[in-house]
């Protein structure tokens, strides 16, 4: 018996989102609350600058043009891969009811085939208007056969072609024939995504635009009458499309896009997987990649319990993106259909779609009396019987975007602004100066720790840990940022015998507040002191300590995507603290006599490596320890190996600062 499963587009693949316990802990973490408030500030400073500079249609006009190629850039498609051959093939073909369906495949890519239905009318005089349709996530497997998602969202194609239209639908990389990867760091911990500048969804975008370019080849289609729609994933899409290619006449994307401020306060990140987003480089809130559709014939569809795209999110960019076309004097051509439901493909949210097309596509607006109905079983509209062996669906991830090739090292100022542009955007431009005060101090067996706070930026306030000798002059600072098990480490190593000062810390991070302190540990705490000779400097950047966040796997990871939203990552977050501490940590040096030297381990020594770049003139040297010099195994930085790679960085933080590895 034949066994089909569905996974439908509500879930997004992913299962129903709903408010999860981890969204808001209930006992937040001094880091918790920190996290939040930067998340609202940063969100509210990119929704206040997103189309604020529009007051004209003259400045709409000036400004569209370098706004496309910025959201190119953030899909991938800078520079735009080659438009190879498409080579389609027509696997089967399928006639029912009035309707003709061609079972395709083309190459979007050399290898990267795109699977897809094109629905026509079985009686076809004349070129006809034609919709290109984006599917959205669901899942259909026969027999251990995925069908695509095609299969799922068929009843569209046939009610265009019923009704004179062609439709090419269009499976995905996820959930298509071939089924590859949308959930790198959503679920398989491949936070290499960003730094390569990758997303799904501009693989999904590139196979579109390439579908636009089958479709002018169809003696069946006038090329001057095309348009786009898709609900959920393929709402995104014919967004995205309709963004970057004006081909694409009329759009309907249907719960496929709110702004930032759901996404990243309200958490509805939790619902999606990666190709719903770009890379966000130029820190753009969504009304802006909208917006690019004017002055085109744009309809908004919603319905009002819809989860994931929240109704009040999905109105702001209404009006937002209305605002253009109102400047634009084409009021006429943006509409919102908003209907009852929750996250759900309904017949409310298709008969505005359907006349929408009518009245753009073919001047009509006949009454929509026939609903959206399927007409094939899955498997009739498989179009593979084996699946190609040089496909590359399943590692486009490894290939859309290459990694920076080798090459002679850039000028240390040279990368720092290249690095600035497209890695560090998110930094402070306008951060007041670091500041520090103490919080405290304690002595034990000849040692003394003193602990700070500092405040690298508005609304952060972290910790340093000076550990030296009572009785001795240090011949130098070391000062050593930690990741969260070194940190742990710290409290329980070194930092031992002062148990008491930092009952705070250890709490935090689940150690006993007040262990019994023994001889031993403070030889130990003496023996830690690097060169023996030196003052430690123990830093606890963002997330770590004192400002750790709640200890729940899934919510730590949302709270990494979150970040990215906003053009940020967590490795870039703590290199600014990095590079603050060293500024606080030389201007006392300086004023004592004393070098500075900065220290990192592992996935540390790479931030400590970014930092010192920046900051060479205040270093004596850096020593790193374990550097990752494989952008899998390294910290996370925005586009940081698509536009150079480790190895380039080390070689330009050497040509200011002595840099010893271990």
């Amino acid at each position: 018996m034949k066994r089909t499963v569905l996974w439908l587009t509500a879930a997004l693949c992913l299962g129903p989102w709903r408010a999860l316990p981890w969204t808001l802990p209930q006992r937040p973490t001094p880091g918790d609350r920190m996290f939040a408030a930067y998340l609202e500030r940063e969100t509210g400073r990119l929704a206040r600058r997103c189309l604020a500079g529009v007051k004209s249609a003259a400045d709409w006009e000036a400004r569209k043009k370098a706004w496309r190629r910025q959201l190119r850039e953030m899909f991938g498609l800078v520079p735009e891969p080659p438009r190879t051959e498409l080579r389609p093939v027509i696997t089967g073909r399928l006639e029912r009811d009035g309707v003709v369906v061609e079972k395709i495949h083309f190459q979007s890519l050399p290898g990267l085939y795109v699977t897809a239905n094109l629905y026509l009318p079985a009686k076809l005089e004349a070129p006809a208007p034609a919709v290109l349709y984006a599917c959205g996530h669901a899942k259909v497997v026969v027999d251990g056969k995925s069908c695509g998602n095609k299969a799922h969202y068929q009843h569209h194609g046939v009610w265009f072609a019923r009704h004179g239209y062609v439709c090419l639908m269009i499976d995905t990389i996820q959930l298509g024939e071939i089924m590859g990867v949308h959930h790198g760091t959503y679920r398989l911990g491949m936070w290499w995504w960003n730094s390569r500048g990758y997303t799904p969804g501009g693989v999904e975008v590139w196979n579109c635009i390439r579908a636009l370019d089958y479709l002018e080849t169809r003696p069946e289609v006038d090329p001057k009458r095309i348009g786009m729609t898709g609900r959920s994933g393929g709402g995104a899409y014919t967004w995205f499309t309709t963004a970057l290619d004006d081909r694409v006449r009329v759009a309907a994307p249907i719960a496929g896009i709110t702004d930032l401020r759901n996404y990243v306060v309200d958490d509805a990140v939790e619902g999606h997987c990666d190709c719903m987003f770009f890379v966000n480089t130029y820190r753009w809130d969504y009304p802006q990649l909208a917006a690019l559709a004017a002055p085109r014939p744009l309809l908004i569809g919603n319905t009002d319990k819809d989860t994931i795209f929240p109704l009040d999110g999905v109105l702001r960019t209404y009006w937002k993106v209305r605002g253009v076309y109102q400047l634009l004097g084409r009021l006429d051509r943006i509409g919102l259909a908003i209907t009852e439901g929750p996250h759900h493909d309904s017949q409310e949210l298709r008969v505005p779609v359907f006349r929408w097309f009518d009245r753009f596509l073919k001047g009509t607006n006949a009454l929509v009396d026939e609903p959206a109905r399927p007409l094939f079983k899955p498997l009739e509209l498989r179009v593979f019987d084996e699946l190609p062996k040089d496909q590359i669906n399943t590692r486009i991830q490894e290939l859309f975007i290459p990694q920076a090739e080798d090459k002679e090292p850039l000028d240390p100022e040279a990368l720092q602004k290249l690095l600035l542009q497209k890695s560090f955007r998110a930094w402070s431009k306008t951060a007041p100066p670091p500041e520090a005060r103490e919080l405290g101090s304690a002595a034990a067996e000849g040692l003394e720790l003193t602990v700070y706070e500092v405040k690298p930026q508005t609304g952060f306030a972290l910790r340093a840990y000076l550990l030296r000798k009572a009785d001795a002059r240090p011949r130098r600072v070391t000062l050593q940022p930690m990741d969260q098990e070194q940190f742990v480490a710290f409290l329980d190593g070194p930092a031992r015998p002062f148990a008491r000062l930092l009952a705070e810390e250890r709490r935090l991070v689940g150690l006993k507040t007040s262990p019994e302190a023994t001889s031993s540990d403070s030889a130990a705490a003496s023996a830690s002191l690097p060169e023996g000779d030196a003052a430690w400097l123990v830093f606890a950047p963002s997330g770590v300590g004192p400002t750790v966040l709640w200890d729940n796997a899934v919510y730590r990871r949302m709270m990494r995507r979150r970040l990215a939203l906003l053009g940020q990552t967590l490795a870039g977050l703590q290199t600014w603290d990095i590079r603050q501490a060293v500024r606080l940590a030389a201007r006392e040096c300086e004023s004592a006599g004393l070098p500075l030297v900065l220290r990192g381990r592992g996935p540390m020594a790479n931030l400590c490596l970014l930092a010192g770049l920046f900051e060479a003139p205040r270093l004596a040297g850096m020593e790193l320890e374990d550097l990752r010099l494989d952008e899998k195994q390294a910290p996370s930085c925005l586009n940081l190996t698509r536009v150079t790679n480790w190895p380039q960085i080390l070689a330009a933080a050497r040509k200011n600062c002595r840099t010893t590895l271990r």
